[in-house]
């Protein structure tokens, strides 16, 4: 089944290099057993990534299997931890055809298309 993004077309693909995803497959879609929902399509700062790893989840540092995340990364986060940094001023931009729609039922399209890295870049 095809999954589309907060957009309404279809769900384009996040990062390849690094790998990111939920199933690992450069795509920010989702399922039922992802309680975590990794549908938001950011694409990383070095404040964002400081800002992350003071919340207790370090996303830079390489791991056995992760390589660790630099600016200009392209990641799949997941929606209630993007929202978490965008009332603490910390949201990084994203990828809007990369974000999956079911994101919108944590965050408000309107603040989303605020922080595209589309109209940014």
């Amino acid at each position: 089944m095809l999954q589309k993004n907060v957009l309404g077309t279809e769900l384009k693909s996040c990062s390849c290099n690094p790998m990111t995803g939920w199933y690992r497959d450069g795509s920010c879609r989702t399922d039922s057993s992802d309680y975590g929902r990794h549908t938001v399509c950011a694409v990383m700062t070095d404040q964002f990534l400081s800002y992350s790893q003071a919340q207790g989840n370090d996303l830079s540092t390489p791991q056995i299997g992760f390589p660790g995340l630099k600016k200009g990364d392209h990641w799949c986060l997941c929606a209630p931890r993007w929202k978490e940094a965008f009332e603490d001023g910390m949201a990084p931009l994203i990828n809007l055809e990369a974000t999956e729609e079911s994101t919108l039922k944590i965050i408000d399209l309107e603040i989303l298309m605020k922080f595209s890295h589309n109209n940014n870049s």
